[in-house]
């Protein structure tokens, strides 16, 4: 019986795996450029990894996310644009979260003409807690105006301001939720689109010294 994927062990082996893959030259990765494709073979390799030592049910189209269990999804990047795009559900993530943690490894990428292989070097591994998976400007924003005691009116302002994409009765119930409950601080940019577009550069720069981001690499 392998044991089971827990969070920390997650987290342990995403620093290991991170280091080993930065030692690999693959063939398969020589000449490729597309982002998609070295992200699904990252992926596919760290999961792979992972079913050999441990027991832990795969993600599905359905459930959305890398590891549902444990409420995390991997995002595998470009330090040249260190960006994703990930489902959109509503405007309440951008003000709330995703809904769940990202695991984010940032790669630098080489090939070597004489061997005819690429490498990519994981200048980072960083952990997002759920928590902090909201979109910056929009959270120190909304909690700027509560600490000003703002009212629902100031909210509405802010939401029609910042072009979150809700109508006027989700914009009402949105900002009556945050009156109650005002939102964490998120370490996203998260910008509008078909999918949300998720970029890091700030996640990058605040690995280890916010909580909720831990730099693993």
């Amino acid at each position: 019986m392998k044991p089971k994927l827990m969070l920390a062990i997650l987290k342990d082996e995403a620093e290991t795996f991170a280091e080993l893959e930065s030692l690999h030259w693959e063939p398969t990765l020589y000449g490729v450029t597309d982002g998609k494709a070295i992200g699904t073979y990252f992926e596919r390799k760290f999961r792979s990894y992972l079913h050999a030592r441990y027991d832990f049910k795969e993600g599905s189209s359905a459930s959305g996310i890398d590891f549902p269990e444990l409420d995390v999804d991997v995002k595998v990047t470009s330090i040249e644009q260190p960006q994703s795009s990930c489902p959109f559900k509503s405007a309440r993530q951008k003000v709330y979260g995703l809904g769940y943690a990202l695991l984010v490894f940032v790669y630098k990428k080489t090939d070597d003409p004489k061997t005819s292989t690429g490498n990519l070097s994981i200048l980072h591994a960083i952990f997002i807690g759920k928590e902090h998976t909201a979109d910056f400007q929009t959270t120190v924003g909304l909690r700027r105006i509560l600490e000003n005691n703002g009212n629902k009116d100031d909210i509405m302002a802010f939401i029609e301001e910042r072009r979150l994409p809700v109508d006027d009765i989700e914009a009402s119930a949105l900002a009556n939720e945050i009156l109650v409950h005002p939102p964490e601080i998120g370490y996203l940019t998260i910008s509008n689109a078909l999918q949300w577009r998720l970029q890091y550069s700030r996640v990058i720069e605040k690995a280890g010294s916010v909580a909720g981001i831990e730099r693993l690499r």
